[in-house]
């Protein structure tokens, strides 16, 4: 197995207005000079992204889903289609080899629902892995379980959190990993791809790092959107007749609390109404917020904003708040989850 190899970075001068650039990885326009070959298991919204974004900026990209539709949209944009796992792995070893290392080992990024599937998905590819492979994880799994299948994988295992939802598809993901430096460093090409450049990924430490990160990150944006809601229902019930789509958009240019999840709620308010119409009070998801409020009680990290906005995202199965409906919105504006609606209208 290969060494790690170190990043050597170089400023351009003082005189430049260029940040530093990653000697030997990256080019100055952003894009790794390599041609690499992946393969991409997984084609639901996010999954057709990475294959797409890998392919429009050169790359060969192998794909596989269990739905014969999803894999057939992929081989639309791009990509060469595989009719199963092993078809995938015997596809990346059959061909030329363009863009592989010396040791001509597989790049595999699984984008599969987080728990069974990830394990089933890596047991189907352990037969036709060995050291010299690099695997990513880029949904979101809990951390933990990502050091264990790094130990019991024989290739190099990359835990990637993903941030961005398919809203991101155009400017690209922000991707936090985890794992071996040497396979990080094999996947930049890759990774400046499928990230919004360089500076939109970064190996974040040893395995599980990088779904940690991810996992706080989330907690978070829990707490963000709380906080979001909370303003944003006191000026609903509050002394004036406000129309929330302009006050969103004013605070958006040039507030100290403009943002992009601040975007999503003047798009929310633009489409919705001032009053969210129909939107229900009910904000789906809560496991990365858990796991997160779990991690704070074992290191003994007080933690109050981000369980406080877990404990209403679950109350929200009850009763109606205005703000939860701006959080039940907003989670389409940056992951397109299904609204829940009322279904009386009121």
């Amino acid at each position: 197995m290969r060494p790690p190899r170190r990043d050597r970075w170089i400023d351009l001068g003082a005189s430049l207005d260029a940040a530093p650039v990653r000697i030997g990885t990256t080019t100055a326009g952003g894009r790794h000079p390599s041609r690499m070959e992946l393969g991409v298991i997984g084609l639901g919204r996010m999954g057709q992204i990475v294959a797409n974004r890998a392919t429009e900026a050169g790359h060969d990209v192998v794909a596989f889903d269990l739905s014969a539709e999803a894999t057939a949209t992929a081989a639309e944009a791009g990509a060469e289609p595989a009719d199963s796992v092993a078809d995938l792995c015997d596809r990346l070893e059959g061909s030329d080899g363009a863009g592989r290392d010396e040791e001509g080992g597989k790049r595999i990024w699984r984008m599969v629902p987080a728990g069974d599937a990830v394990d089933a998905t890596l047991a189907d590819l352990e037969p036709h892995l060995d050291g010299d492979d690099v695997v990513v994880d880029g949904g979101n799994s809990r951390f933990r379980e990502s050091v264990r299948r790094a130990a019991e994988t024989d290739a190099a295992y990359l835990d990637c959190g993903t941030s961005g939802g398919p809203a991101s598809a155009e400017e690209g993901f922000s991707l936090m990993v985890g794992g071996p430096e040497w396979a990080y460093e094999e996947l930049v090409p890759v990774l400046d791809a499928v990230a919004t450049g360089p500076n939109g990924h970064d190996r974040m430490g040893e395995s599980g790092a990088g779904h940690y990160v991810k996992m706080v990150h989330n907690g978070v944006e829990y707490a963000l959107m709380q906080a979001y809601g909370e303003g944003f229902e006191l000026l609903a019930e509050g002394r004036y007749d406000l129309d929330m789509e302009s006050v969103a958009r004013t605070w958006n240019n040039g507030a100290v609390i403009r943002s992009w999840l601040l975007e999503l709620c003047e798009e929310a308010f633009r489409e919705e109404g001032s009053d969210l119409g129909d939107v229900a009070d009910h904000v789906a998801g809560g496991s990365t917020g858990t796991w997160t409020v779990e991690e704070a009680l074992e290191q003994e990290v007080p933690v109050p904003l981000i369980y406080q906005a877990l404990a209403e995202r679950f109350d929200s199965r009850n009763e109606g708040r205005f703000s939860r409906r701006l959080a039940n919105r907003l989670r389409y504006g940056f992951g397109r989850h299904e609204v829940a609606r009322r279904a009386d209208g009121q």
